[in-house]
């Protein structure tokens, strides 16, 4: 038997988050993307026909503070900024596979 508290303090399972975390309308693609290599900002931005500055950058930076991409600053000429899977992110692959497979 349940009792209120528990209901309470489970209100999300895991699952819950992790479908949150890729919710919307970007996220899925930049991380199906991701999957593939590196990401650079603007190559994302004329890959993804209708985005735009804002939205996109809102989304990489929603993606990171999931834990699910690394930003990295590339001291090189010209100084550029790729993003990355991180180890949870990279750890999804299978799982989105799967879904995929689903559809």
């Amino acid at each position: 038997m349940t009792t209120k508290k528990n209901v309470k303090d489970n209100e999300t399972c895991p699952a819950q988050v992790l479908l949150k975390q890729l919710s919307g309308k970007w996220k899925p693609e930049i991380f199906r993307l991701a999957m593939d290599g590196a990401l650079r900002f603007n190559s994302l931005l004329r890959q993804m026909e209708g985005a735009n500055k804002q939205t996109l950058s809102m989304a990489l930076r929603e993606l990171e503070e999931a834990g699910l991409l690394q930003k990295v600053v590339i001291k090189e000429k010209p100084l550029h900024i790729e993003y990355y899977l991180t180890e949870n992110g990279k750890s999804l692959i299978p799982i989105l596979k799967q879904m995929e497979n689903l559809g």
